[in-house]
């Protein structure tokens, strides 16, 4: 039996790369920025990851993808729908989540969740990179200043502008525009950040407002997004401390499911072992610790579905 499951959100302009071991706990993850769906760029998101956990791909017992290039992996054992693994990611991160918005390089998506993150309905926009990562790209180009630095700069805005276009070709021509005109290049990222909320709004709306709210998906890091999608709302958003790695996560979950499920009689037997283990260093030290019942030292080995011998053996210790 391997001891990891891996996920991998292969998107459209990052690759993102998340390990978990049998108790579902993050060992690795990481990001890699490339090219358009770039294979090298995916490699590199999962190199890392392994190389971070400090294991080889031999050690990984199920790997799941996502994304844009999921079909593209020949490591991948199964491929899930971004959907379904972004909203499995995303209340792993925010249990209390109900609402999930994703926006990512070439897409958006609002997604409605339960409390197991399953999708209960969802809307999204992926004909156009309208009000997506890339859009934000070519207005960045145009506007000649840095991709990261582009929501600091809008949250600067005085005055309030209007971007009638969501098409980003048509929005350079408009913003280039406005800035011919005089106006300020914060005023002008503020319009652009208020059009981003609209045509956020618009998916919001195919699904039904309801909260709590979480946001996932690289454009979550861009603090004049997220705040003009909070006021349109008119509900607080939360964010993972990782959202562009929700995909990834939520991937990696259902691999552990599976993984779980196939191989169910021997991590409990591995959980057997640990647990006589445990009871022969607390034998030892609970004695010698002031203020610790023996019980804490037992209830604290963790459990995993259909482990009914372990729990039998846990109550004759209790």
């Amino acid at each position: 039996m391997k001891h990891f499951v891996m996920g991998i959100d292969f998107g459209s302009t990052t690759a993102k790369t998340v390990i978990l071991d049998l108790q579902g706990k993050v060992v690795a993850s990481n990001v890699a920025h490339m090219g358009a769906v770039s294979g090298e760029g995916v490699k590199s998101s999962i190199a890392g990851a392994l190389k971070e956990a400090g294991i080889t791909q031999e050690d990984v017992g199920r790997t799941v993808s996502t994304g844009y290039g999921r079909r593209m992996l020949d490591i991948a054992d199964k491929n899930y729908t971004e959907i379904t693994c972004h909203a499995r990611g995303a209340v792993a991160m925010v249990p209390d989540a109900r609402l999930v918005i994703d926006i990512g390089g070439q897409d958006s998506k609002v997604i409605a969740v339960d409390a197991n993150g399953l999708v209960a309905q969802f809307a999204m926009n992926d004909r156009c990179a309208a009000g997506t990562g890339k859009f934000l790209e070519v207005l960045a180009r145009a506007m000649q200043i840095e991709l990261q630095d582009m929501g600091s700069i809008a949250l600067e805005a005085k005055e309030e502008l209007k971007i009638s276009s969501m098409c980003a070709t048509f929005a350079e021509t408009e913003v280039i525009s406005l800035l011919a005109e005089g106006n300020t290049k914060p005023n002008v990222l503020g319009a652009v950040h208020a059009a981003i909320a609209n045509r956020t709004m618009g998916l919001v709306g195919r699904v039904g407002k309801k909260g709590p709210v979480v946001m996932t998906g690289g454009v979550a890091k861009n603090p004049a997004a997220v705040h003009h999608i909070q006021k349109a709302l008119g509900m607080p958003i939360y964010l993972p401390k990782a959202p562009q790695t929700a995909g990834a996560l939520g991937a990696a979950l259902l691999a552990l499911d599976d993984y779980r499920a196939e191989h169910k009689d021997e991590i409990a037997l591995a959980l057997d072992g640990r647990l006589d283990l445990q009871m022969d260093e607390a034998q030892h030290c609970v004695p010698g610790c002031k203020g610790v019942p023996a019980e804490a030292e037992v209830a604290a080995v963790p459990m995993l579905p259909a482990t009914g011998s372990l729990w039998k053996r846990l109550q004759s210790h209790i």
